[in-house]
């Protein structure tokens, strides 16, 4: 129970009244006042005294009241602050002591839990205004939405409240960078194709939105759905723009080719349209060079198209000789015979009698050139492997008349080539059948597949080949009874050698076997002999029915100077 401070405890202030009562008693005494005044007056001093105890006592009770209604207060507020920030675990009790001891201990508390729901307000506040504005962005109408703050709902400031907008934050912000990325890469995208093609980029940005070149007021780039709609559709019209300028210009370098080569343009004037002709291989993203696609750089090149085709036109009768003799050329290269004259006449009457279209004419002759390379290239293989049977029959031919020469060994200048050279041809004359087999069955397959005969100029290959074929049998059968000649020759002259003996050597001779002089030392060898058996062959050859007469000396085979005796 609280005491009284001292200057009110019963003792003192009962001193005090009395003290005050002897000296009012003097007072009226000396005044002179009656009994039933001062009955009076100290009745209302009593009263007086009642009424201000009571007025203490009103204070003191509503004093409480309101103490015990604050802290109901405190209490019920941490109870919704609780509530609305969701701390569950939060635990709390006002604690025993006086109702000042429990506000002094409940306050601090209360102060801490305001603190913490403003915060969380703050950043309910600034997360929503995020998630606004970037919608905002999103859908077209920033400024308008971004006038006022939005309302945050205290109920409920929960944490997990404020993560699923921060979620939801971070999605919408990730949209925007993907968005911004759209935006930087469809301007890059335009950028690129005005420097490519020649056109205003800061007007075509700005035509879809002013806040694509210079964002004002700390606006950002606009990534409204409208925004990017419009750049898809600016690009994709811009991409399609570019692949129908390189397409007409591929098809006017293309053009301008041909007419070079019909025209045989120097090299020098194809030099100044080398970036058009450059385009002809390109695919769209390959051109990037500036100015590449211009509107001015297509119409140079139409107007260099018209001029060529103006001077195409005056030297059509030039241009369609000059595909005649491309086409006699491809025809003699692989050996079919033409009638270049009555062709050419031809030609010269349609081009003279204006009844023709020359372009006509020349896209006709071009279609001869191709079908005369498709043949000619149906030939190689067939023509390559003549080439090569006619080689090896000159060497057959070269060989004979070697091999016939009495002086082949002889020493001069040349002698070892000829040795080398006549040891390549006898290899080379040995695959002659095989050549002429394997070209005989290459010219039946081509016949067959083609249904005419191969004609090696005016005269069939296959003839040729066969007549050839003939001869050189001929020709065999014809060495074979020469040597069968020589041998029974050789043989009848060792029997009278044996008979009759031989005749005395040349001395000379003698004395060449002797000191080994260089022509005893080359008839000796295997070459050597072949040379003289083909020798006697030659001279044999030329008196068949020449008789052997009874007294035939053979001399030595080793001994060509005497067998000059």
């Amino acid at each position: 129970m609280t005491t009284l401070p001292p200057s009110l405890s019963p003792s003192r202030s009962q001193t005090t009244c009395a003290s005050l009562l002897q000296e009012l008693q003097i007072i009226w005494d000396e005044i002179g006042e009656s009994d039933g005044e001062r009955d009076k007056m100290l009745l209302e001093l009593e009263q007086e005294c009642l009424n201000i105890y009571r007025r203490k006592v009103e204070m003191t009770r509503k004093c409480k009241a309101d103490l015990q209604n604050s802290l109901a207060q405190f209490e019920s507020e941490i109870a919704k602050i609780v509530s609305s920030l969701g701390e569950h675990s939060f635990s709390f009790s006002r604690g025993k002591g006086t109702l000042k001891q429990q506000i002094s201990y409940i306050r601090p508390v209360l102060e801490e839990l305001r603190s913490k729901t403003k915060q969380r307000v703050k950043e309910f506040t600034e997360t929503q205004s995020q998630i606004v504005k970037i919608c905002a962005e999103i859908a077209g109408n920033g400024q308008s939405m971004m006038s006022s703050d939005p309302q945050v709902d205290e109920r409920d400031l929960t944490v997990k409240k404020l993560g699923e907008l921060k979620s939801h934050l971070q999605e919408l912000q990730n949209e925007k960078i993907i968005r911004l990325q759209k935006v930087d890469s469809h301007i890059s995208m335009i950028h690129e194709l005005s420097v490519v093609m020649s056109f205003d980029f800061l007007k075509t940005v700005s035509g879809i939105h002013s806040s694509l070149i210079d964002p004002a007021n700390g606006q950002s780039k606009s990534i409204s759905n409208d925004t990017l709609a419009k750049l898809t559709g600016v690009v994709n019209s811009l991409q399609q723009e570019k692949q129908k300028r390189l397409q007409k210009l591929q098809c006017l370098g293309s053009t301008l080719i041909e007419l070079w080569d019909l025209l045989d343009t120097p090299p020098d004037e194809r030099k100044r349209f080398e970036h058009v002709s450059s385009l002809i291989s390109s695919s769209v993203d390959e051109v990037l060079r500036q100015g590449s696609l211009g509107l001015d750089i297509i119409e140079q090149i139409e107007l260099q198209v018209q001029s060529l085709n103006v001077l195409k036109a005056s030297k059509m009768k030039e241009l369609v000789l000059k595909r005649q003799n491309e086409l006699e050329e491809i025809y003699r290269g692989v050996h079919i015979d033409v009638n270049s004259d009555a062709a050419r006449q031809i030609l010269i009457n349609l081009i003279e009698s204006d009844n023709v279209d020359l372009s006509n004419l020349l896209s006709s002759m071009d279609d001869q050139i191709a079908k005369a390379k498709q043949e000619a290239l149906s030939r190689k293989d067939i023509l390559d492997k003549v080439d090569k049977w006619k080689h090896a029959s000159e060497e057959e031919k070269w060989l004979d008349d070697y091999e016939k020469d009495e002086n082949r060994y002889s020493a001069g200048r040349g002698v070892h080539k000829n040795l080398k050279r006549a040891e390549k041809a006898r290899i080379l004359v040995s695959k002659l059948p095989s050549i002429v087999e394997h070209l005989t069955a290459k010219l039946k397959a081509w016949e067959l597949e083609k249904g005419i005969p191969f004609l090696y100029d005016k005269a069939s290959l296959l003839d040729m080949l066969e007549e050839y074929t003939v001869l050189r049998q001929a020709r065999e059968d014809e060495k074979r009874r020469s040597r069968e000649k020589k041998r029974l020759q050789e043989q009848f002259a060792a029997e009278q050698e044996a008979l009759f003996g031989s005749r005395p050597k040349n001395p000379l001779a003698q004395t060449n076997a002797m000191v080994g002089t260089p022509t005893s030392r080359r008839v000796s060898t295997p070459s050597g002999k072949h040379g003289v058996s083909n020798l006697k062959e030659r001279r044999e050859t030329g008196r068949v029915n020449n008789v052997i007469p009874v007294n035939f000396v053979a001399l030595p085979k080793d001994d060509p100077m005497s067998r000059g005796n």
